[in-house]
């Protein structure tokens, strides 16, 4: 459809604005004028939509010329045609790498709202009101680019610098290499330049251009679109500096999930069991698995007096304790006695060996 041909398109009524009573405004819109660019924003706004679309549909670029066919008639438009229908200033810079940098050196200051330079890789935020309109005016029907138009290039601001600082352009070469641009194949360029086209469709008799068509209104800016203009980059401006500034805020303050990014958490550690907790039924269980032993074969003793066993054992019983006693101790120690029956087992088999050996020596000396 030939309306997304000028969908991002920028015109201007230099009657209306210049009648404005903002001196900001106005003041850009006459250095736009003297900029030699009034007869190319400022020609009459109307749309052969029909006639468009054949235009680009069928356009090329031959020895620097623009073809094209219309309704079945061939077109041809050259440089010379295109600045003599603008009024286009034929003399100064070609080409915008040769913008004298000390203009964009002061470029960047005039049109900076803080007074500061502006950056030029922000946003037209920084620029005062009138400005951030010249940037949309080079962007949209200038350049003619796609994307964000909230965003400053050097291309832009250059397009600026030579409006701003007075700087000599030879528009009719650069806007008709714009042209070209659209129409060459495997282009980039963004289509634009709607009424400019028709205008010069118009210059062509034989051309049926179809039925015309009025161009947007809130495209044209006037004293009203220029206010509403206004209205919107004031309070689009005011909410991007509050969310910078609760950034700023949010960023000097350590959120929770950052303070436990940095706490370490505690590990739990499994806790083994320790020999006090363990129940008296299992202390049990372990002590009957380590009496279980196979019995000892041991001749038994040939003592006719019980009296001389008992002696012996007792006997040894007591050289056991002595030897089981603490060598160095302050205090005298308890004596406590034990059953034979109430001894660890080791012990018994102990004693029971010491035992048969003190018979058997019992027996030798009986005998002699």
């Amino acid at each position: 459809m030939a309306s997304s041909l000028y969908s991002n398109a920028q015109h201007v009524d230099f009657d209306s604005v210049l009648a404005m009573d903002d001196p900001g405004m106005v003041s850009m819109f006459e250095a736009l004028e003297a900029s030699g660019l009034r007869g190319f924003l400022g020609c009459p706004a109307i749309v052969y939509e029909d006639a468009l679309v054949d235009f680009f549909e069928n356009a090329s670029v031959r020895n620097g010329v623009v073809f094209s066919t219309v309704g079945g008639q061939i077109v041809k438009i050259s440089e010379k045609l295109f600045a003599e229908s603008f009024e286009l200033p034929v003399e100064g810079l070609e080409e915008l790498s040769e913008m004298p940098k000390d203009s964009i050196f002061d470029a960047r200051s005039i049109v900076s709202l803080s007074g500061e330079q502006i950056n030029l890789s922000g946003r037209k935020i920084q620029m005062k009101m009138p400005y951030r309109l010249l940037c949309d005016i080079m962007a949209k029907a200038i350049s003619v680019k796609a994307g964000s138009f909230n965003a400053i290039t050097i291309e832009k601001f250059s397009l600026m610098t030579a409006v701003v600082c007075g700087v000599k352009m030879n528009w009719a070469k650069y806007l008709f290499g714009i042209l070209k641009k659209m129409v060459a194949a495997k282009t980039k360029q963004a289509k634009g330049f709607a009424i400019q086209i028709c205008l010069l469709l118009a210059t062509f008799p034989a051309v049926d251009l179809g039925e015309a068509s009025a161009f947007p209104a809130s495209k044209i800016l006037s004293k009203k679109t220029v206010l509403r203009f206004v209205s919107i980059n004031d309070r689009d401006g005011a909410e991007e500096i509050t969310v910078a500034a609760k950034k700023k805020d949010v960023s000097k303050k350590r959120t929770a999930a950052d303070i436990e990014a940095v706490v370490p958490k505690k590990k739990r550690t499994s806790k083994k069991k320790s020999l006090s907790s363990i129940s008296s039924l299992e202390m049990v269980a372990v002590a009957e698995e380590a009496l279980v032993v196979e019995p000892l074969d041991v001749e038994e003793p040939r003592c006719s007096s019980a009296d001389a066993v008992d002696m012996i054992i007792q006997q040894v019983l007591n050289e056991t304790r002595a030897d089981d006693a603490p060598a160095d101790t302050t205090e005298p120690a308890v004596t406590v006695e034990k059953n034979w029956f109430d001894l660890p087992y080791e012990d018994i088999v102990k004693q029971w060996e010491q035992r048969i050996q003190w018979s058997r020596q019992v027996t030798l000396r009986r005998k002699m």
